[in-house]
């Protein structure tokens, strides 16, 4: 098998269909798209999340808030609490995991998140520090957003620019190697995107308006992230890919590497199914948080998902959206 996520039908035969329903009381269950699961509580749902961050050796406290959080907005629920698991090799100093924690409890509070437990050791097991966050979140159950939610004919929509964080962290990671394409300040303005992973705001917002379903672009980047939220809904896509926003120290790196933008993991971006009717409420959402948005394409109900680019409607070249892969950071930063 590949680097990296479990591939989607990897997954589906040797995770998912060896779960079985037991409860009555689980609103969202594990499947293909589906990053968040959800307990019913009366009229409240408790949302919850866990991830790894294990393709980068920095900036992991923030990481690992950011991209377990990020789950919890793609519900459009309120994140509330972290526990996080931290395993690190056996030479790894105090000062190391402390700073590690000053972060991660930093970027937390910021957002009005507490860290209300977790784990911490130093262990063999490991070679470079492995962060595991548990995200749980809050929201009145009938306002509970599932990826798997999108309708035909809904608009999708992205949130700021694709490869966001793998620009970032290969930037921070490979800046010596970069120096040779890349100007000291395109460095810094890559490495800065990192301040950008966020996509909370969007979650809420979203909710606020009642988009058919969301879902934020991780392993696999925002092609990924797309078919997922479509694959998840029983339904296929047109993607018009000249639509899709990237930012030119982007298009630098990934042609440096030869690596595709659109398929380098990108949290901070937040792909966004709505109705056509309520899409003018969400872009007025959007502009009012400062949020840079596109609207990329359109939900159908062909189970197929296309990108299509050209001039045209004659010149027009259309290519299948494939399930996500090994994420193209892993061709980098091994």
């Amino acid at each position: 098998m590949n680097v990296g996520k479990l591939s989607n039908d990897d997954l589906e035969k040797v995770v998912l269909k060896k779960i079985k329903p037991v409860r009555e009381d689980i609103l969202i269950r594990p499947g293909i798209g589906e990053d968040c699961a959800a307990i019913e509580f009366g009229d409240m749902a408790c949302v919850l999340t866990t991830d790894p961050i294990t393709g980068s050796d920095s900036n992991l406290g923030k990481m690992a808030v950011h991209v377990c959080v990020n789950d919890i907005a793609s519900s459009g629920s309120l994140p509330i609490a972290l526990l996080l698991t931290v395993l690190c090799p056996v030479d790894t100093s105090k000062d190391v995991i402390e700073d590690l924690l000053d972060e991660a409890n930093k970027e937390a509070n910021i957002m009005g998140i507490e860290i209300i437990g977790g784990h911490t050791e130093l262990t063999s097991a490991v070679n470079r520090i492995i962060v595991s966050a548990t995200a749980i979140g809050k929201i009145e159950k009938n306002k509970l957003i599932r990826t798997g939610n999108a309708q035909n004919g809904d608009w999708i929509y992205l949130t700021k620019k694709a490869g966001l964080e793998g620009t970032a962290i290969i930037a921070i990671d490979k800046r010596n190697d970069l120096l040779e394409i890349l100007s000291n300040k395109e460095l810094d303005e890559a490495s800065e995107l990192m301040e950008e992973i966020s996509v909370l705001k969007e979650g809420l917002i979203g909710q606020q308006v009642r988009v058919s379903a969301m879902h934020d672009a991780t392993e696999g980047g925002v092609l990924g992230a797309i078919h997922e939220l479509c694959e998840a809904s029983g339904k296929g896509c047109r993607i018009r890919k000249e639509k899709i926003s990237i930012h030119p120290v982007t298009e630098k790196i990934c042609d440096h590497y030869h690596i595709d933008p659109l398929k380098l993991i990108a949290s901070g971006s937040m792909v966004m199914a709505v109705n056509p009717e309520r899409a003018a409420d969400l872009e007025k959402g959007l502009l009012n948080a400062e949020i840079e948005y596109s609207k990329v394409g359109v939900v159908t109900d062909k189970q197929d998902k296309i990108l299509c680019y050209g001039e045209d409607s004659v010149e027009m070249i259309c290519d299948e959206i494939l399930p996500p892969e090994s994420d193209e950071l892993y061709k980098v930063i091994s």
